[in-house]
């Protein structure tokens, strides 16, 4: 047996593992974790065992599959059985009979004792699109610039989203740094009321969030319960230990990785079954997503594609070690810039970059490109199945990020968590149903947009306690609520071996700061007293702060403006706001 095999043989006799104990009413999750369990893998069909053509199927039809090697098939269920062939539209007839209707909720016992996960829509229930959410760690938007032809050449599958739905041109995070930004994403709050502000405690990491609350708070759970089949892939939260810390809230398929900042040699919570595949995470959560849309057909599906990609130490897929050679770093007139007099003292505290170092920075950003060409390949093969499974036209394909990244810009190594653009603007492309081609959307809008707009997609109701708002009007070609701002709200965190964003002063390591990010402005309050204010009219790369020019008239507006945004509750609040015109 392989070392794998000995981990979930192991697994299997610690736990006493049986499809009746999986977290899952209707039956599939439970049928995966038994084949997974006998050596089933997802995506194997052509070597004989695949968990869906070779395991799924069969036990939907009747028969039993073999384990394979030395591990057995566990006992499976018959009413899993049932349930399962209920939700997926085929099986036996005897298999159907006896599936039962019920109507459990997340976590809560359904008949029979077993926990629930996503069930069938009740007969009569409109079914919602389809979401696909590809979130991709640390992508900046010079990553998919026209500028040395990077996006043509890294990212074609990515350029054909752009041309056939819609591009966001403002689009903002809250924080640029991993945990508090996807938080966001993950209950549509700000930090100042999701209360996750760092990668790690006792104010940020998995940890905060889970002790905050915050995982019965996300789209994920009210989806969930609209009886979306929900997937969540690859990288959840900084501190999530797949070893300890189990599926969480609100998600009937779940694959997620703790430290997959490698990419290679990773350990996989995959359904409660502890796995660790060879494959690069992205060909990895490619191939298992591929399986979870194959499985979920016939019920509304949100599947969210997380990568570790690009994220230092930047490691790709094998096939691509060697790939663009010769792209060059897209200069801008931020590269290697030297802070004026008005700069705030963080950042003039940092010596000027070495041409070594910027050789070394060109040389980390052909690997993130390397990285991302993996990622365009998962973007192409994910909407090849659904094109081939006939759900293109009714599934809505996201891409996006977590944060930006900066690699030379104001004399900077290689880091984030800086109020500049290049840290906190990131991409957002969207294609779907109702998106006209070529769409440019110039609204601002942030990540604390997504739950509101995947609980619009799912025909929910407006949540009152998120502080974003949805962005489905626009899409469609309407209008929403005037946003004049973005909020940015950044806690320091310093030297930490626990995580994986800490930077050193040379890579910009500000100090806690509150920022507004206007049409035409961005306006800084850093913990101290230092303000700065960048006209982007006139300086769009943000090198000379002019607050001291400003009069004391609009230094209070926007003062007041910022307190108001950092103290929003709910959407109503924050969208007022966000409407201030300072």
């Amino acid at each position: 047996m392989n070392t794998r095999r000995i981990i979930w043989a192991t697994l299997v006799t610690l736990s006493g593992l049986v499809a009746a104990s999986a977290a899952s009413a209707d039956g599939c999750t439970a049928l995966k974790q038994a084949c997974k369990a006998a050596g089933f893998h997802a995506g194997a069909s052509a070597s004989g065992i695949g968990i869906g053509a070779n395991c799924i199927d069969p036990l939907l039809n009747g028969a039993t599959p073999p384990g394979t090697g030395n591990l057995a098939l566990p006992a499976v269920a018959a009413d899993d059985v049932a349930a399962c062939a209920a939700v997926k539209g085929t099986g036996s007839t005897k298999a159907k009979a006896v599936a039962k209707e019920s109507p459990a909720i997340d976590g809560a016992p359904a008949p029979g004792g077993k926990p629930a996960a996503a069930l069938a829509p009740p007969k009569g229930s409109a079914a919602g699109p389809n979401i696909v959410f590809v979130l991709a760690d640390d992508f900046s938007l010079n990553l998919m610039t026209t500028q040395n032809n990077i996006l043509a050449q890294s990212m074609p599958n990515l350029a054909k989203m752009m041309r056939e739905g819609a591009s966001f041109s403002q689009y903002f995070v809250t924080d640029s740094l991993c945990c508090p930004s996807r938080t966001s994403i993950f209950t549509g709050m700000f930090p100042h009321n999701s209360g996750v502000y760092t990668n790690t405690s006792p104010d940020g990491g998995f940890g905060k969030f889970m002790a905050q609350g915050d995982d019965g708070k996300t789209f994920a759970v009210a989806l969930h319960d609209k009886f979306y089949q929900t997937a969540m892939m690859g990288k959840y939260l900084n501190g999530y230990e797949p070893t300890r810390d189990g599926v969480g809230k609100g998600w009937s398929d779940w694959a997620v990785a703790g430290n997959g900042y490698p990419n290679y040699n990773y350990a996989l919570d995959n359904n409660g079954i502890l796995d660790t595949p060879p494959a690069h995470l992205t060909d990895q959560i490619s191939e298992l997503g591929q399986t979870f849309i194959k499985q979920a057909v016939g019920s509304p599906f949100f599947l969210e594609l997380a990568t570790f990609s690009p994220h230092a130490p930047y490691v790709p897929p094998t096939r691509y070690a060697n790939a663009f050679a010769d792209i060059g770093y897209p200069v801008t007139p931020a590269y290697q810039a030297r802070p004026d007099a008005a700069a705030p003292s963080w950042l003039k505290a940092i010596p000027p970059i070495s041409q070594n170092q910027l050789a070394r920075l060109a040389e980390d950003f052909r690997k993130r490109v390397r990285s991302d060409k993996g990622i365009d390949d998962m973007i192409g093969a994910v909407r090849k199945e659904l094109a081939d499974l006939g759900l293109a036209d009714n599934t809505y394909v996201i891409f996006s990020s977590d944060n930006g990244y900066h690699m030379g810009e104001y004399s900077m190594y290689a880091g984030k968590q800086t109020p500049f653009d290049t840290d906190i603007h990131v991409p957002l492309v969207i294609v779907g149903p109702g998106i006209a081609a070529g769409t440019r959307i110039d609204d601002i809008t942030m990540n604390v947009d997504f739950a509101p707009t995947f609980r619009e997609l799912a025909g929910l109701a407006p949540s009152a306690s998120v502080d974003g708002h949805s962005l489905v009007a626009l899409l469609h070609g309407g209008s929403e609520a005037k946003r004049n701002m973005a909020l940015v709200e950044h806690v320091h965190t310093g030297p930490r071996s626990d995580n994986p964003d800490a930077q050193t002063q040379k890579s910009g390591d500000p100090p806690n700061y509150v920022a507004l990010r206007l049409a035409d402005a961005m306006y800084v309050e850093y913990d101290g007293g230092e303000v700065n204010y960048y006209d982007l009219k006139a300086d769009p790369y943000e090198l000379h702060n002019i607050a001291g020019t400003l009069s004391a008239e609009k230094l209070k507006a926007l003062h007041a403006a910022l307190q108001a945004n950092h103290s929003c509750v709910g959407t109503a609040a924050c969208m007022a706001a966000q409407g201030l015109a300072p």
